[in-house]
């Protein structure tokens, strides 16, 4: 009789536990990307980074967190392997387009980067729409519309985006999430390269492969830390 009074107790107290768990869970919400992204992952590949480099200062990590977390749906879309997948797949492009978190400026832009034919968001004297930030916002047109989004006269202040660390990461996930399928592409399963694609697509077929292994590397790179398979379609 004893034993199945004891039996009894212990059944009630795991249940006890699991309910408990479950509403801890509940309670914290869906894994949000420094879940992922750790400081300790982050601040690594920082410290990588040679001092003479601007973006060792613009590209902190409390930047990328607040920038990160500031868009729904990024790194908490999916399955924790597809979360896992986007958060590689945005850093590898990241570090392919500012030589491993090194310039925050396109180097030796070949012009203004002003297309007359984009009227909402027209060229401002003097100024210059090159790339600049995480994933080299280019044109004025994207300047614009990124701005617009974010509530901030970017065409008037171009050089925000290689100035304040927090800006310059909400502008490179603003095009990752509203301004391409990069997002889509990783989140419905038409693979890494598919952000390659469409962040530079004449880099695929052919176009320039250096370019599409230097991501690719990366992002290979970061799956295996983060602990998931790379997925399909990996190149472009």
């Amino acid at each position: 009789m004893a034993r199945k009074s004891c039996k009894g107790l212990v059944g009630v107290m795991v249940m006890m536990v699991v309910a408990l768990l479950l509403e801890l869970g509940s309670a914290q919400g869906p894994p949000q990307p420094r879940t992922i992204v750790t400081p300790r992952f982050y601040n690594r590949l920082l410290a990588a980074v040679p001092s003479r480099c601007p973006g060792k200062r613009l590209y902190t990590y409390n930047a990328f967190i607040l920038a990160a977390e500031s868009f729904a749906g990024f790194g908490t879309t999916g399955t924790i392997v597809t979360r896992k997948r986007e958060m590689a797949a945005f850093l590898a492009n990241v570090m392919h387009e500012t030589g491993s978190l090194c310039y925050t400026r396109e180097i030796r832009p070949q012009s203004r980067y002003c297309s007359p034919s984009a009227r909402q968001y027209p060229c401002l004297p003097g100024r210059s729409y090159y790339g600049r930030g995480p994933l080299q916002l280019t044109w004025n047109y994207n300047y614009g519309a990124a701005g617009r989004y974010l509530s901030l006269n970017l065409l008037r202040n171009p050089d925000l985006v290689a100035l304040d660390g927090t800006v310059s990461f909400k502008t490179a996930v603003w095009f990752w999430m509203e301004n391409s399928r990069c997002h889509s592409g990783i989140t419905t399963g038409r693979g890494f390269g598919s952000t390659i694609r469409a962040i530079n697509g004449g880099e695929c077929g052919g176009g320039r492969p250096d370019a599409v292994r230097s991501r690719v590397e990366f992002y290979l790179r970061f799956c295996r830390e983060f602990g998931v398979t790379p997925g399909p379609n990996i190149y472009c």
